[in-house]
């Protein structure tokens, strides 16, 4: 049984609510298909937040923008590949959901994405805690596997934050993980 659009957006609310500091900020949501993850994003950091939602796929964009439908919004929905060079402003946070696993060569993208953010800015990945990957999840990141990707992409403090059980590859997991500090970086 499928979950309804509420019941999908709550999940999401639930995954990433822990990693979210507040409400306000400039946040990004990379790879953001038809906005499940955006939505959750936003009910999390109103009044005052700003999201850049980033896709290649144009239907899933206009998807995004015909249910996104909050008043207060500042959604600026950018047709874009994330896996290449991005012209954002410095971002606050940087939500990556479900869309690491189509990315073979992981470390460089995230390193790239990983720049966009301002000095003790965070990133949250949600993904399924899987090893072995399918026809839907080609490049599978597990749990283990992002704490090492962090590391690599010189995230610091990355950690595992919430999981929930998935029908589709037994579960998911959000990971947090900061950008260094200007203190600490040398920035």
């Amino acid at each position: 049984m499928t979950s309804s659009r509420p019941e999908r957006i709550e999940k999401a609310r639930a995954l990433l609510c822990s990693g979210i500091p507040g409400p306000g900020g400039i946040w990004a949501d990379a790879g953001c298909g038809d906005g499940i993850f955006t939505i959750a994003l936003y009910t999390l950091i109103r009044p005052g937040g700003e999201i850049y939602a980033i896709d290649r796929n144009r239907q899933a964009l206009k998807t995004l923008a015909r249910n996104f439908n909050f008043a207060d919004a500042l959604l600026h929905p950018v047709l874009a590949d994330f896996t290449r060079p991005l012209a954002l402003p410095p971002l606050d946070g940087l939500v990556m959901a479900n869309s690491l696993h189509f990315v073979r060569k992981k470390t460089p993208v995230l390193a790239r994405l990983a720049s966009l953010l301002k000095p003790g800015g965070r990133l949250i990945i949600v993904e399924y805690n899987a090893s072995r990957g399918n026809f839907a999840v080609p490049h599978p990141l597990d749990e283990g596997g992002f704490l090492a990707l962090a590391r690599e992409a010189s995230l610091q403090e990355a950690q595992i934050q919430a999981k929930i059980p998935s029908t589709f590859l037994g579960e998911m997991y959000a990971g947090i993980a900061f950008r260094a500090d200007a203190f600490n970086s040398g920035f």
